[in-house]
């Protein structure tokens, strides 16, 4: 049996249960791996921080097994019963369609060829493509990868990092977790660590052939963890603007040639509208200056009879002007000014998308009159339209418009379309949150008017579709000195990163409501609430130093703020931070102190009508801890009291988490046929749609059959 359970093998199947615990069942399973851990150690191992640890870990462990067979079992069964997630990387191509107008970018396509299908050699096969705004970059890596599909029988895939909430982009991190979503890595299999991400998708790729593009690169450090270490990977990264000192095959994107541009627009508007302007084109071509959005915006003005091109005579034209900001210019003289009122207005929010709701709120307007105006705009270039009636703007338009929305509007007006547009996303985010949790303290009630969600899918699908102007709307409102605005958006985040693992994406509207509530509201309860989700975020994300502090900050405001149910929540939290490190007497501890904050809550005070479940909720945490230290027979009554309760409560889920741990318990203590009995009653209580937890149980029934 020692074969099986090579020290090898344990020690990946360690790591990857270290790097993996995302979700419910991967914290079940990191539970049940400490405690296993402890067992064959015979001491307090804390969670590994590092891979070398958790060598160090198995190694360990390894040693110790030739002295208990029914370890060395449980250990192998554990090994072959739990693969390595994200073994299969989906075959097909990820990349959008490239543009039919493509014109004239042959030796740039023939610089990405010769990167891609060059013999390896020891080196990575990585590009960058990169050139002005509006140059056609994106363009570029499309078409490329529309004429190689056959050389990446693998997969093709592309992130775009344009629709950040910030100006910096996502964090590398957050990149990761985009690339494994578009390799179809399920939710729960993705790991909450940078490091992880990383090993998972080298994992994903080893030995293929695919090609990974990412767009709109505004940093090395984005990337730098993506560059592979298989041959037959080829990873493009597109970067609008300047190059940056990556390890890669430089591809500079040129203007197009005067030539060049004309046939682009031929191919837009065809030959006789070209000839039909050609007085004009000298002026059209100097204003374009060989801009592949600019020239493609002027050929689709050409579309419309009797359009007259009314641009700047080239000495007129400020030297180096921007041909992409012209081209807004342009827009906003083509359509209405209402219109351009509208786009001026909403582009000082730098939303990530843009939709009715958001433009009607900015411009002051109804919404049916915004998406009518909308439209009129995205038709005239100075939006892009995307799925779900949502648009965007190219950044140096949106740039642009911005720019230019006080000299146009006045700076109090520009103001008031701020606030009215902050309002109106706070307004539906309380109602979302609500709706996602509506029997939380920790959610604020619905506003008595705004339209209510209907379930709490419902509420948690209207935040996810709205989270990146959700985040972007805290940093924005915090800028514009609107601070309760800022500290009420970001405590209505708390379902998605509760209920819907948007951790990355929260994380720094968390950071800056958080320190923002220091600044404005210390020792306050709305400053305890928002370090708490912080540190939630974060110990979710496995960055538990961070976590640590968050969470002593949060404990330190609601005590000040005389908040005893945040207080005791707090240090709860503080436990859940230790029981997932393994650190199972501190985390006990935690749970008692915890019990005690929550014993200080008299009847009729706030909070006393949730003790009894806040108490059942920390017996069963603490019943956890003690499986952990050995101590099976106070863990089981405990873990018995919590599923009783939930049952009296009608928590049909509850009640099956806790029988969950009550089963690994009474396995641990060699009371198989007890644990079964609990195995079967929680999968009676766990709906179809619950596949984590119920392949969770069906590896424990076995483990428990096997051990017998």
């Amino acid at each position: 049996m020692l074969e099986i359970v090579a020290v090898g093998a344990l020690a990946s199947f360690l790591t990857a249960v270290g790097n993996g615990a995302a979700g419910e069942m991967g914290k079940q399973l990191l539970l049940s791996t400490g405690a296993l851990a402890r067992r064959a150690t015979g001491r307090e191992t804390p969670l590994p921080a590092s891979r070398e640890d958790w060598e160090s870990l198995a190694a360990h462990v390894h040693a110790r097994l030739g002295d208990d067979p029914r370890q060395v079992e449980e250990w192998s069964l554990l090994l072959r019963s739990f693969p390595q997630p994200g073994a299969e990387l989906p075959v097909g191509a990820g990349l959008p369609p490239a543009t039919r107008h493509f014109t004239d970018r042959d030796e740039i396509l023939r610089q990405l060829r010769r990167e891609a299908t060059r013999p390896a050699g020891g080196r990575p096969r990585v590009a960058l493509l990169y050139g002005p705004a509006g140059i056609g970059t994106t363009e570029a890596a499309l078409r490329f990868g529309a004429t190689s599909q056959a050389r990446f029988p693998d997969g093709q895939f592309y992130v775009d990092l344009r629709d950040g909430s910030g100006e910096l982009g996502p964090t590398p991190a957050a990149v990761l977790l985009r690339l494994l979503r578009r390799m179809h890595v399920a939710h729960d299999r993705i790991p909450p660590t940078e490091a992880g991400r990383e090993q998972l998708y080298r994992r994903l790729t080893a030995g293929r052939r695919a090609m990974v593009v990412i767009d709109h690169v505004s940093s090395i450090a984005q990337v730098r963890g993506l560059v592979p270490a298989t041959p037959e990977v080829f990873l493009l990264v597109v970067v609008s603007g300047s190059s940056f000192p990556l390890e890669a095959e430089l591809v500079p994107v040129p203007r197009l040639s005067d030539r060049d541009a004309l046939k682009m627009m031929g191919k837009i508007a065809g030959r006789e509208r070209i000839a039909r302007a050609r007085p004009r084109m000298p002026d059209v071509l100097a204003h374009c200056a060989g801009n592949a959005f600019a020239l493609r915006t002027t050929a689709m003005r050409l579309l419309e009879e009797d359009t007259e091109l009314e641009f700047p005579a080239p000495a007129t034209q400020a030297p180096g002007s921007d041909p992409v900001r012209a081209i807004a210019r342009a827009g906003c003289r083509r359509v209405r000014p209402e219109t351009a009122r509208l786009c001026r207005l909403t582009a000082l929010g730098g939303w990530p998308s843009v939709t009715a709701h958001l433009a009607a709120a900015a411009a002051g307007v109804a919404e049916e009159e915004a998406a009518q105006l909308l439209a009129e705009a995205a038709a005239a270039q100075l939006l892009e339209p995307l799925p779900d009636e949502r648009y965007r703007f190219r950044p140096e338009v949106r740039r642009y418009l911005a720019d230019t929305a006080g000299s146009e509007h006045g700076i109090p007006e520009c103001s008031t379309a701020v606030a009215r547009t902050l309002e109106a996303l706070l307004n539906r985010a309380l109602h979302a949150a609500h709706a996602a949790l509506p029997q939380s303290w920790r959610t604020e009630p619905a506003p008595p008017r705004g339209a209510a969600y209907r379930s709490e899918a419902e509420g948690v699908a209207a935040l996810a579709a709205e989270v990146g102007n959700l985040v972007r709307a805290v940093l924005l409102a915090r800028e514009y000195g609107h601070t309760t605005t800022a500290l009420r958006l970001a405590g209505a985040l708390w379902p998605l990163h509760l209920k819907a693992g948007h951790w990355d994406e929260v994380l720094p509207a968390l950071r800056v409501a958080a320190r923002c509530a220091d600044e404005h509201r210390p020792g306050s309860r709305i400053a305890g609430a928002l370090h708490f989700q912080l540190a939630h975020c974060l110990g979710e994300l496995g960055r538990w130093e961070e976590a640590d502090r968050e969470a002593d900050a949060a404990t330190r405001a609601e005590r000040e703020a005389g908040h005893l149910r945040g207080e005791a929540s707090c240090v709860e939290l503080k436990g859940l931070l230790n029981l997932y490190r393994w650190r199972y007497e501190t985390a006990y501890e935690r749970f008692v102190e915890a019990e005690a904050v929550y014993g200080r809550i008299t009847p009729g005070q706030e909070g006393a009508e949730d003790l009894p479940r806040a108490l059942a909720l920390s017996r069963r945490h603490r019943g956890r801890a003690l499986r952990g230290m050995g101590r099976f027979d106070e863990s089981r009554v405990l873990l018995t009291a919590a599923a009783e309760f939930f049952e009296e409560r009608g928590e049909a889920y509850n009640k099956a988490r806790a029988l969950t741990d009550l089963a690994e318990t009474l396995h641990d203590a060699g009371e198989n046929t007890g644990a079964l009995a609990r195995i079967t009653e929680a999968e009676r209580l766990l709906p179809p749609t619950a596949v984590p937890h119920l392949g969770y149980l069906a590896v424990l029934r076995l483990r428990c059959e096997v051990a017998g």
